[in-house]
């Protein structure tokens, strides 16, 4: 019996840190693709140095944006990557994300999801 109890307090134990461990891994907040610097475009999930460069490059030739719609615009940016996006940028406020968006690769999903 004691045995018994201590293997399910250690499964609970070690499925409760699991639990912990993911919502610890979960990317929130967002980028304001108005004001962002490089590195904090960089934090969206797959914008890298060039895409986040092309973003500022377009905001300093166009003026602030208006909408999240309109990152499509942007050379690199389609409709599917903007889907991808969109829970994570906004043209207004703080900037609050703080760790890299990772997504997973998708069999044709095109639902955000931050791991």
């Amino acid at each position: 019996m004691n045995t018994r109890f201590a293997l399910v307090f250690v499964a609970l134990i070690v499925a409760l840190s699991s639990f912990a461990m993911a919502a610890d891994d979960a990317a929130t907040g967002v980028v304001n693709i108005n004001t962002a610097e490089t590195e904090q475009l960089q934090l969206l999930p797959r914008v890298g140095p060039a895409l986040a460069d092309r973003i500022i490059e377009f905001r300093k030739a166009h003026g602030p944006f208006g909408s999240v719609d309109e990152l499509v615009a942007v050379k690199g940016i389609g409709e599917i990557s903007l889907a991808k996006l969109e829970p994570y940028v906004t043209t207004g406020g703080t900037t609050t994300l703080t760790a890299k968006v990772k997504l997973p690769r998708s069999s044709g999903s095109s639902s955000p999801t931050a791991s």
